[in-house]
C-alpha cells in the first residue's frame, strides 16, 4: 500500500460525528479488509439476503446504517446498507453482497483493502480508527 493510501486512513485522519444531544463524538470510519458473500438466507434483519442488493454485513454497526465502502486499490466507491452480521473470519471488517463487490471491482479477488465511513450512526456505537 503506497504511503499516501496510508495516510489517508491514518487515525488522525479519520471522521467524528458529534452528536446532537450530549456532544459526544463517535467514530464512523475503518479501514481494513471486505470480502463479499452471496447468500440467500435469512439475514440479521430479518429480510431474505438478495446477492444483488446493496447491502453489507457488519460487526457493531446497528442494522439499517448507511455505509460507503471505498476500494483502496482502484478508488471505487459505493454507498451501501447494512443488513446482516459478520464478517466471522478474523481480519476483516465488512461482507458486501456479489453485486456490490462487482461494483467496487474485487469480485474475482474475493477480498480487498476498504475503508467504510458510516454515513449515518448511532451515538452509543464506536468503530475503530483506521490504521
Amino acid at each position: 500500500m503506497s504511503f499516501v493510501r496510508y495516510l489517508a486512513c491514518a487515525p488522525f485522519f479519520a471522521l467524528f460525528l458529534t452528536a446532537a444531544t450530549g456532544g459526544s463524538a463517535t467514530l464512523i470510519q475503518q479501514c481494513g479488509t471486505a470480502s463479499w458473500y452471496a447468500l440467500t438466507s435469512q439475514t440479521a434483519s430479518g429480510e431474505m439476503a438478495n446477492p444483488e442488493a446493496m447491502t453489507a454485513a457488519h460487526r457493531s454497526l446497528p442494522l439499517g446504517t448507511r455505509v460507503r465502502v471505498e476500494n483502496l486499490e482502484n478508488g471505487r466507491k459505493l454507498d451501501l446498507r447494512i443488513n446482516d452480521r459478520g464478517p466471522y473470519i478474523k481480519g476483516r471488517i465488512i461482507d458486501v453482497t456479489r453485486a456490490a463487490a462487482d461494483r467496487l471491482g474485487f469480485e474475482e479477488d474475493g477480498i480487498v483493502r476498504v475503508r467504510v465511513t458510516a454515513l449515518s450512526a448511532s451515538k452509543r456505537n464506536q468503530v475503530r480508527a483506521c490504521s
